[in-house]
């Protein structure tokens, strides 16, 4: 379907323009969910959340970039600052790191400096003030005043097209400028090249490197009003000037398509997603399509605050992975090749060690229809870059954080049952990447462990391969695979090595098997120590894949418990003078702003004491969650730290790495309804509320359930699970 002037309401609901996710299914006429959603939540703070005009997974994120380049502006927005040096096509949402922000427009009037600028001055750069007190953002749609130049900006998308609508003053000096120079933070351009073709539109490329080594965006921008001049101007010709006259309340509007692959893609994608000129009806389609998107999960609360953090926690969690294919399919690949269409939609921005925790567990629920395109777009990473994917940008391995997530998130889907891929490729994927003599692991595989002297973060990178090993033996095991299973299960407990009993902590150990002195459990050097972005209180429960031999390292059940105990009840202070500022959101030393901490609630519940697995996660719910610009503990870690809340919410959570095995902690919701292949998968709490947040007995299709978790198979098979909720806990005879 193409969006014309003349598209019907009832064609916008799952237009080609909304490629980025439409399920096909209108949601319920009478509920819009997307009027639940603020996007403001987490823009504040260390949230570094996208805020802009975008569609689900879709490729344009277009959205305001400010001045500073610093941490807390990696999305390209912070509430405390009211600068936009432009509108780009491409942001990231949530992360520690910032890049992209390509090909960035500005509608100004009269002479401008042709510079990012300084805040302390205004001429000497195109930037404006925003008007804030008039900015307008909800899902798929953007809108702001620049009090500079009278100029209101308001902003659309499908999934490769950015639909911009500029209202003028009169001005025998208006213009749009493109500009190709400015990236966000780490990012730079190394070549760009823009040309007019005719007076209404212009073409071109920007080559960059930063986070992403090497980086390429193609586009084709047609102007809705002929420009009288076209002009190239300062930094290495890096600005394009479109020029014209308006009149006062004229409005002008642009369309730019992106592509990954060359400037004919951007022209078949526009011709594809966006021919026309109707910016109401592509306003339409992008609301629709995250209608659809978000209405796979329904709740039933009478606490408004709540489900305003949930849709918005959900909306966070369908930015990325992002859609980094033609329409055609053809796509850049991780050999920084084009490559042809395969059949599947190629995929980028995978920040699995922080998603394959929550979001993608989460993913693997309710984007079922999804799966297989990602897995084929894991796989031909490992095919063209010889191992699976680290943290993936833009047809780039940027190996940042540790260990390897990629194998993890991808043996989770292989023991979950999906189809639409090769799964002796995705074997061989996870055993070759495992297996790779690079990053630690040919110490690893020499000493049994990676010893602390030898290599920075050992702890912490030993720890995650050991999870990651625990996943391929998994998946080794569900296919017959029984040497590769040995190997894989015997290597994931190399974890063993670092746990020092005297202390009760995993620590670092050297090349001759001596622990490192001094030890502080407190202490923190950012990405400076044995640990990442922790420290030994975090770490020493980094053993999600091995619940029974983490016990067995404290001697009984008994200690092992007394010890977690103490993790919440410890002081909060981190020593040190160069502390990761990743560690935030504590309560004693369990830190909920950090990815390593997101299962250690639930160890609760997995050794037999619920009830404060119970306690724990209402008290992260209610007190690490707001509705407001602070309204997240962390940065949003693209959609990891909001998955958590949905599953946790929900009344579960995967605390095992890999496999499906959801244990529960308390609903938050009275009832939820999550659309599944099965049909409905429903979630009830009966006599739920603030003080009734432990479960006191579970059914499953009106059926006596007792284990202390769900599968995901009877998640997709679409059941009813019930939970009967009370003030009090549940104890067995021998106390649990």
């Amino acid at each position: 379907m193409k969006i014309t002037l003349f598209l019907k309401s009832s064609m916008l609901l799952c237009t080609a323009a909304a490629l980025a996710g439409c399920s096909g299914t209108a949601p319920a006429a009478q509920e819009k969910f997307t009027d639940y959603v603020n996007t403001r939540i987490g823009t504040g703070g260390h949230g570094h959340v996208f805020v802009g005009a975008n569609v689900p997974f879709g490729f344009v994120q277009l959205g305001p970039t400010s001045i500073p380049q610093e941490w807390d502006w990696v999305s390209g927005y912070h509430e405390s600052d009211s600068t936009v040096i432009g509108f780009s096509h491409t942001h990231l949402s949530g992360t520690g790191i910032g890049d992209l922000f390509d090909v960035t427009v500005m509608p100004v009037t009269g002479d401008v400096t042709y510079a990012r600028g300084t805040e302390d001055d205004q001429s000497s750069g195109l930037w404006s003030y925003a008007g804030r007190s008039e900015e307008v953002s909800r899902p798929g749609y953007y809108k702001v005043p620049l009090l500079r130049y009278g100029v209101t900006a308001e902003m659309t998308a499908t999934a490769r097209v950015g639909l911009h609508r500029y209202t003028f003053p009169a001005s025998e000096q208006a213009a749009i400028v493109f500009d190709l120079e400015n990236g966000g933070c780490w990012d730079a351009a190394t070549r760009t090249e823009m040309k007019a073709v005719g007076n209404s539109r212009i073409e071109g490329f920007r080559y960059s490197k930063g986070w992403a080594s090497d980086q390429r965006v193609y586009f084709v921008a047609e102007f809705s009003k002929p420009f009288d001049s076209f002009t190239l101007a300062g930094k290495d010709n890096m600005y394009g000037r479109a020029s014209f006259r308006t009149s006062d309340g004229e409005q002008v509007l642009l369309k730019v398509a992106l592509s990954p692959v060359s400037i004919e893609g951007a022209r078949k994608n526009m011709e594809a997603e966006l021919p026309g000129w109707d910016f109401a009806a592509v306003a339409e389609a992008a609301d629709a399509a995250w209608n659809s998107e978000l209405s796979k999960v329904t709740i039933r609360t009478g606490d408004g605050a709540a489900r305003e953090i949930f849709y918005t926690a959900l909306y966070h969690t369908m930015i990325a992975p992002s859609v980094f294919s033609d329409v055609d399919g053809s796509y850049y690949g991780a050999d920084h090749q084009v490559h042809g269409p395969e059949g599947f939609t190629n995929y980028t921005t995978f920040s699995l060690w922080d998603t394959y925790r929550a979001a993608m567990p989460l993913m693997t629920i309710i984007h079922q229809e999804k799966m297989p395109d990602i897995i084929n777009t894991m796989l031909n990473i490992y095919r063209q870059q010889g191992k699976l994917p680290v943290w993936h940008l833009m047809g780039c391995e940027t190996d940042c954080m540790v260990g390897n997530p990629g194998v993890i998130a991808l043996a989770d889907a292989v023991l979950k049952g999906f189809g639409g891929f090769d799964r002796e490729l995705a074997f061989e994927a996870l055993k070759n990447s495992a297996m790779r003599a690079d990053r630690g692991q040919d110490l690893r595989m020499k000493y049994g462990y990676i010893p602390c002297d030898l290599f920075n973060e050992a702890v912490a990178y030993d720890m995650e391969y050991a999870i990651a090993d625990g996943a391929v033996a998994d998946a080794a095991k569900a296919l017959g695979k029984t040497d590769d299973y040995e190997y894989f299960l015997t290597r994931s407990r190399s974890y063993r090595n670092f746990f020092d009993p005297q202390t009760g902590f995993m620590r670092g150990r050297d090349s001759k098997g001596n622990f490192r002195t001094p030890f502080n459990p407190f202490a923190s050097t950012h990405r400076a120590d044995d640990y990442c972005e922790g420290n030994a209180w975090q770490y020493t429960w980094l053993v999600p894949h091995d619940f029974d031999g983490l016990v067995s390292c404290f001697g009984s059940k008994e200690a092992f418990l007394s010890k977690l105990d103490s993790l919440f009840v410890v002081s909060s202070d981190i020593e040190g003078g160069n502390s990761s500022p990743d560690i935030s959101g504590l309560i004693g030393q369990y830190a909920h702003g950090n990815e390593p901490s997101h299962h250690i609630i639930y160890f609760y519940a997995m050794a037999g004491e619920p009830w404060k697995t119970a306690e724990k996660v209402r008290e992260v719910l209610s007190t690490m969650y707001h509705n407001a610009p602070d309204g997240l503990s962390g940065n949003e870690d693209v959609g990891q730290m909001s998955a958590w809340y949905i599953l946790s919410s929900l009344g579960f959570y995967q605390a095992d790495p890999a496999g499906g095995r959801y244990w529960f902690g308390s609903p938050l919701f009275d009832e939820a309804s999550v659309k599944v292949p099965g049909g409905v998968f429903t979630v009830r709490a009966k006599d739920n509320s603030s003080e009734n947040i432990y479960i006191r007995s579970v059914t499953l299709n009106g059926q006596p359930y007792s284990l202390p978790y769900i599968d995901f198979k009877d998640i997709k098979a679409g059941n009813v699970l019930e939970f009967q909720m009370g003030s009090e806990p549940v104890r067995t005879d021998d106390g649990k």
